[in-house]
């Protein structure tokens, strides 16, 4: 996807990025799944967004242009990949959280000890990570090179759903807002929408 693409308001770029495909070259090979779930974040004022801190180490790549990846080690224990969005200085990403594998599946499969088919291959941010190898090396990646990035998916995407965002009652009133977007009826969304 061009620059432009990632240079929009962070709802619109994390709506349009349900159906987008998000590719990943590496030395093992290359690995591709449709995203079907994505969250923005609109800091600073949104106290789920980690630039609600402000500027620091951790956070500078969403202070930075659009286009990159803001990419941090969730819960201590995987790492959790963001698109940056909006335009340089305003601190907005996108949060990927979940893809529907489409090239590379038994790639991703030994890297996740899981089979190819499996729904719990990439139904999570942290486990979308480990099945493409994304990781902090990706930390502020340009997103319109050639070894990390989105694509135009061939088959048209489903109708697309809205809820709040999951695990951010941290965060109190900004919570409840409506940011999380994906595809109704994929099996690889991570959680459920309520009734």
């Amino acid at each position: 996807m061009p620059r432009s693409f990632y240079a929009r308001p962070v709802l619109t770029v994390a709506r349009d990025c349900i159906g987008k495909i998000l590719v990943h070259r590496t030395a093992e090979g290359e690995t591709a799944g449709r995203i079907v779930e994505a969250e923005a974040y609109r800091g600073p004022l949104d106290r789920a967004a980690h630039s609600s801190r402000g500027l620091t180490r951790r956070t500078a790549a969403m202070f930075g242009p659009p286009g990159h990846a803001y990419v941090y080690f969730l819960y201590g224990v995987c790492w959790a990949f963001n698109i940056v969005a909006a335009s340089e200085g305003e601190p907005h990403a996108v949060l990927i959280r979940a893809l529907e594998p489409v090239r590379g599946a038994d790639l991703m499969a030994v890297r996740r000890r899981k089979t190819a088919h499996d729904r719990e291959l990439t139904n999570g941010p942290g486990k979308l990570t480990q099945a493409m190898a994304i990781t902090g090396a990706d930390y502020g990646r340009d997103l319109c090179g050639d070894s990390l990035y989105l694509e135009t998916a061939a088959i048209p995407c489903g109708r697309i759903g809205r809820s709040a965002r999951i695990n951010v009652a941290y965060a109190g009133r900004w919570a409840g807002r409506p940011w999380r977007f994906y595809e109704r009826g994929n099996r690889y969304v991570s959680v459920a929408p309520r009734a």
